[in-house]
């Protein structure tokens, strides 16, 4: 199941502006991008590597594992194995200025056997090369974005025929639209207006409420709303990296999740003084457990996001977070993120924003960062300082 040569041009097109709006510095000749892509992916990695060499730039390219691969990693690599950096890694990553990753997965299911804490155990060991990353990114010397391509696997799980699978994700990214950037570019300034509004509110708490959800969020001090950064394509997500320690209430995830090799549905979690101090999951229990269980971090929220539906034009469940968090449909979306947190949610400078004044404003820490998504009808309310409250989200949309 592929996409025409002229969708795969105007995806390229779109990554290369996601690529160059994710990054607060500019690209530059001689700058090292990193094209991560899966098997399946491997006709647009090659019209990305055409495209980063005639802008004088230099492409690495790293195709990612096979299922097989992947299996034997997870089944049989022992400890130190598990946990193995291959040499020169670190100074890699410590010199990269940016990354396309292409995901087109063969299988959504095929570790469903290992055990939880091996995977875990991976993630946690990865953290220290997202940190570099992340400083880099900080620093404004590093931008990144991905995007998803349809496989077999992928409409399978969403019980769609391929042709209607890959005419979501050409409706969703705008690849019917003979100049899909400069789409992308409108969106982003409408956007804004979006996050600067809620910026101005002094907010004490958000109150998400619907059939299944009775949750508040406090987004903390010297925080602000992001998104439609050009580091996911397709999204259309506005969110906000809250302080943790304000999380009290329930939070139930409607649609399910494919991570790490594992199907998970119906993901109830019950937070206390931050903690999800009752995790539970309709299918997959034991995994959620254990991934919220990975660091102390984990089991804290991350990331808080709202889509309004009249930017998605994604209307289906499409087996991939990336799609799913962004669902339009007659509600929109809403969607929290159990682990790391985002600094670019901060309102000074993110280089500044160092371990110690993470932990003071409450900006999460953990290996884990997990999306969980629910598209029920929902109101959201924002309770101010001043004591006034404001519904800035109803009906799949924002009240601006």
């Amino acid at each position: 199941m592929m996409l025409s040569d002229l969708y795969l041009e105007r995806y390229a097109d779109v990554l290369l502006w996601g690529l160059k709006t994710s990054r607060r510095g500019r690209f530059k000749k001689g700058d090292v991008i990193l094209v991560q892509y899966d098997p399946a992916a491997l006709k647009l990695a090659e019209i990305l590597y055409d495209r980063i060499i005639a802008a004088g730039m230099n492409p690495v390219q790293r195709m990612g594992l096979t299922v097989g691969m992947e299996r034997s990693f997870y089944k049989k690599a022992g400890g130190r194995q598990l946990i193995f950096h291959a040499p020169g890694e670190r100074e890699f990553f410590g010199n990269l200025h940016g990354r396309i990753y292409l995901h087109a997965p063969e299988s959504l299911t095929h570790l469903k056997e290992v055990d939880p804490a091996r995977i875990g155990k991976v993630v946690v060991a990865r953290k220290p090369l997202r940190d570099i990353l992340e400083r880099r990114e900080q620093e404004g010397l590093h931008g990144w974005t991905l995007c998803t391509l349809p496989t077999p696997e992928l409409a399978r799980q969403a019980r769609a025929t391929p042709e209607a699978y890959a005419a979501q994700i050409v409706r969703a990214c705008y690849l019917d639209r003979r100049d899909p950037a400069g789409k992308w570019t409108a969106i982003r300034k409408e956007a804004t207006a979006i996050k600067q509004w809620l910026g101005r509110m002094k907010t004490a708490f958000f109150h998400v409420e619907s059939e299944n959800c009775d949750l508040k969020i406090a987004p903390g001090e010297q925080r602000k709303w992001v998104g439609i950064s050009g580091h996911n394509i397709p999204s259309f997500e506005l969110f906000v990296s809250p302080d943790w320690r304000g999380t009290e209430g329930t939070y139930y995830a409607n649609l399910p999740s494919y991570r790490s090799g594992n199907y998970v549905t119906g993901v109830r979690l019950t937070f206390a003084r931050g903690i999800a101090v009752k995790i539970g999951a309709e299918t997959g229990e034991a995994f959620t457990v254990g991934q919220l269980r990975m660091d102390p971090g984990a089991a804290r929220i991350g990331e808080f996001s709202l889509t309004d539906k009249r930017f998605s034009r994604i209307d289906r469940f499409m087996a991939d977070t990336l799609f799913d968090e962004n669902f339009g449909g007659k509600y929109g979306n809403c969607h929290i993120a159990v682990g790391a947190s985002y600094t670019d949610s901060y309102t000074g400078d993110p280089a500044a924003l160092n371990g110690a004044l993470k932990q003071r404003l409450g900006f999460n820490e953990s290996a884990l960062h997990w999306d969980l998504v629910n598209t029920e009808d929902k109101t959201v309310t924002a309770h101010l300082s001043a004591g006034k409250r404001l519904v800035i989200y109803e009906n799949g949309r924002f009240r601006y």
